[in-house]
């Protein structure tokens, strides 16, 4: 039987034209997969799923029926780029049939410009389904990490009555628990301490290009997700070759991310000049910057400021890339001279995020935190 399968598969792989070899007769099931898949992948036949044609419609439907969640994602991206398929995100029922995920709403980012306006809402909904699903899985242990990490920085461990943290207190004193008398005796006490209205700045500053896509999407969920913890000052700044502050959508990340417009030029030097005018207390700040590095612009004017923004005390660090596809291509002599100055240059996935904000944000090293994660920093 796992000869069968084995067959089976290559059978569907092959495409059952002269050059199958398999002499594998598929039931009726395997032959609509078969078709399927033809209509993608075999080359000589690609006029039979045009973006005006209605079987686009079907064939959607077809493989959401017969392969599972994150092959029929593949197939979508492969469809939009093999057949052209763009132009079936226009349409208004075609898009209620595709299968949601980051990649697509990347996609819809990219053509925002040029959507119609009955297509429009439509996309919205696809949007606001991805980031609901993101945010119910990132927001809880990001803001679990970030607020560990500024509760730690804040401890006072001689707190005036109203201010002690009888939680952490009890913790600390069970050992001192007196059995005669059923209580515990703290011998230490631990406050909260006297808080700020914001103990930390952090400025998320986005590259735009095409090729960032999907790492703006994950952005842009962090931004809101830090942006609803009051300890934190949180700014989200995007730029190509003009730089735009986006800080004021952070409480409707689908207005944000429809805020952002993929594609253009990279002028990371501008986007660094803005950031320096707007951070207030650069020792209490922590700068991430998402880019590949390839800068565009004023690139010796862009390696003075990286040295400004460092000698003045201010945490930066640049990830090429958030997601969970690894660093797209980068430029690898700017990498070099962050690594210099000793700012952290690597690639991160969403799941990593949180802990290494609540590193950064306490004052740790990053650096030796991306090791024992065993990511490669960009040297």
């Amino acid at each position: 039987m796992e000869h069968d399968e084995q067959v089976r598969r290559w059978r569907l792989v092959l495409g059952g034209t002269e050059n199958d070899g398999t002499a594998y007769s598929l039931n009726k099931t395997d032959l609509q997969i078969d078709k399927t898949l033809e209509a993608l992948y075999d080359s000589t036949k690609r006029g039979g799923l045009g973006p005006s044609s209605p079987n686009v419609s079907r064939w959607l439907g077809d493989i959401r029926n017969y392969f599972p969640s994150s092959v029929v994602q593949v197939m979508q991206q492969d469809a939009l780029k093999r057949l052209n398929l763009t132009q079936m995100l226009f349409e208004k029922e075609m898009l209620e049939n595709v299968e949601t995920d980051v990649h697509l709403v990347a996609t819809l980012m990219t053509l925002s410009r040029v959507i119609p306006e009955k297509t429009k809402d439509t996309a919205r909904l696809v949007v606001k389904k991805v980031v609901d699903e993101l945010m119910k899985k990132l927001a809880q242990p990001t803001q679990q990490a970030i607020n560990g990490s500024l509760n730690r920085s804040t401890r006072n461990h001689r707190p005036r009555h109203h201010e002690i943290n009888w939680h952490l207190t009890i913790q600390k004193n069970l050992r001192h628990y007196q059995s005669d008398y059923k209580t515990i005796i703290p011998e230490t006490l631990i406050g909260y301490g006297r808080r700020r209205s914001a103990l930390k700045e952090v400025v998320l500053c986005l590259d735009q290009s095409g090729s960032m896509g999907t790492s703006v999407v994950y952005s842009g969920i962090f931004g809101a997700v830090m942006a609803s913890i009051p300890a934190l000052k949180t700014q989200m700044v995007v730029f190509d070759t003009a730089v735009a502050d986006l800080t004021e959508e952070l409480n409707d990340p689908v207005d944000l991310l429809f805020g952002v417009q993929l594609g253009g030029g990279t002028d990371i030097n501008a986007a660094l000049k803005y950031c320096s005018q707007i951070i207030s207390r650069p020792t209490d700040t922590v700068l991430v910057l998402v880019t590949d590095l390839m800068e565009g612009g004023d690139e010796m004017g862009m390696r003075k400021r990286f040295v400004e923004l460092h000698a003045a005390g201010m945490q930066v660090i640049v990830l090429l890339a958030l997601n969970d596809e690894g660093a797209p291509g980068y430029d690898q002599e700017n990498a070099q001279f962050l690594a210099g100055l000793g700012i952290p240059v690597f690639a991160c996935s969403p799941d990593q995020f949180p802990d290494m904000m609540a590193m950064a944000l306490s004052k740790q090293d990053v650096a030796q935190w991306a090791a024992k994660e065993n990511i490669v920093l960009k040297k």
